[in-house]
């Protein structure tokens, strides 16, 4: 049985903005509400202001008096129409309570019963929406739910009580709703993000060759899978596998994007044929025209290993150079008194390309200045590559390769640093067994 109607009071003209609208009344239904876009409410707890869209053609003027939880006043605004209520739809509203008899506009009354309430939903995404319909009209109110609004009233069974307290639900579950909704958002855009990054990152394309191949991939920013770090491996048809590493300047999401670029554009010119000085020169150009500043710089290293497997030939632009290890052969680095310019440096440079013999069986392992940058203790002392080849040597000993080693060398390298790495980390391995002859 509905509770009696308690004292009303008519609307002052400023508060309304219009002339006063309808009496109205109903009592809340708990139906599941559609999730919406954002309220934003000015304060954590701020007066409640209600605008009131009824056209009655009566012209009663009253409300029951509403009071929200803290027991002040709730404000309430009035509109005939939905012209009038576009202009009364200001920040500071927090809900609206919507006749569905209204009609919308530009419209017949029968052509969509709730066409007016659609129109207010795109009028007011981020507003908490109730629905006001007649006595015994549920199954319209409970559809209106279904569309977008919060909750549904029926206009006989109002009272203060309800109505205040089905504001205040009204306004609560948008503000729930919205903030579900957001948290949602961010985590299908960061999976989007992720997955996007992942398949960035290279696939290997070594069908036909013997050699085995591994690689340890961290990107210095905080939650990145991908930073200006890039590789790649290819085999071409003649037999030959192409190696690269290379290292963008800076840590951003220019910077990661500028070396996919230089990653794909390395793999093309290479199945195309290309090595050595041309294409490191060709690489260059594509950085000049793709860096957003020209200072932006990148170092590259690149290895074409024989088909045979025991010879290759090395570039380096400004990149540290590999280390080679095998039976009978303590890790060392490969020769790199020729060492390049790194790509953006200097226009027309050139990068001599260096023989080098690698043997019967050995392990190369290139790798960008994140592994050898960090520090190894309180100080200022960085590992370097000195201290990088003892560390590899030291692993070798203990009976790692492939995947293993480079688990551990990154490891050991942010343990002795203290923590995470500044600099993105990107190391990969080429090895050949005796078993291969």
């Amino acid at each position: 049985m509905p509770a009696p109607i308690p004292r009303q009071r008519a609307i002052p003209a400023a508060e309304s903005g219009q002339a006063p609208a309808a009496h109205t009344s109903g009592t809340s239904r708990n139906d599941t509400p559609r999730k919406e876009a954002k309220v934003d409410n000015n304060a954590a707890n701020p007066t409640l202001t209600l605008l009131l869209i009824e056209d009655d053609p009566g012209g009663s003027a009253v409300v029951p008096e509403l009071r929200d939880a803290a027991g002040r006043p709730i404000r309430v605004r009035t509109a005939r129409n939905l012209t009038e209520a576009e202009r009364l739809l200001t920040d500071d509203v927090h809900c609206i309570l919507l006749d569905l008899a209204l009609p919308a506009p530009g419209r017949g009354g029968d052509e969509d019963e709730l066409a007016v309430l659609r129109h207010v939903l795109e009028l007011a995404p981020r507003h908490a929406v109730l629905a006001l319909t007649a006595s015994g009209d549920a199954e319209r109110g409970a559809e209106a739910v279904r569309v977008g609004a919060q909750d549904y009233l029926l206009r006989d069974e109002l009272d203060a009580r309800l109505l205040s307290r089905a504001i205040r639900y009204a306004v609560e579950r948008k503000r729930s709703d919205s903030a579900e909704r957001r948290l949602a958002e961010g985590r299908v855009r960061a999976q989007e993000n992720r997955r996007l990054e992942r398949g960035l990152l290279p696939t290997p394309l070594l069908e036909g060759s013997s050699l085995r191949f591994a690689a340890k991939y961290r990107p210095g920013r905080s939650r990145a899978l991908l930073g200006g770090d890039f590789y790649d491996v290819v085999r071409t048809p003649d037999g030959t596998v192409h190696a690269m590493i290379g290292d963008v300047s800076g840590h951003g999401p220019d910077e990661a994007a500028l070396g996919v670029e230089l990653r794909i554009a390395w793999r093309a010119l290479t199945l195309a044929g290309l090595c050595g000085d041309q294409l490191l020169g060709t690489l260059q150009q594509v950085l000049e025209h793709e860096r957003s500043d020209d200072e932006i710089f990148a170092t590259l290293c690149t290895v074409d290993i024989s088909p045979d497997g025991r010879r290759a030939g090395l570039c380096l632009a400004g990149h540290p150079s590999p280390l080679i290890a095998g039976p009978g052969r303590p890790a060392q680095l490969l020769p790199y008194d020729n060492n390049g310019p790194a790509l953006g440096m200097l226009p027309g440079a050139r990068w001599p390309r260096m023989q080098v013999e690698l043997g019967r069986a050995w392990s190369l392992m290139l790798y960008t200045d994140g592994l050898i940058e960090g520090r190894i203790g309180p100080g200022k002392e960085r590992l370097g590559q000195d201290g990088m080849v003892e560390m590899v040597r030291r692993q070798l000993a203990a009976g790692l390769s492939g995947e293993g080693l480079l688990r551990e060398a990154v490891n050991e390298v942010r343990e002795l640093n203290g923590g995470e790495l500044a600099d993105d980390v990107a190391v990969l391995m080429l090895d050949r067994g005796s078993e291969t002859g």
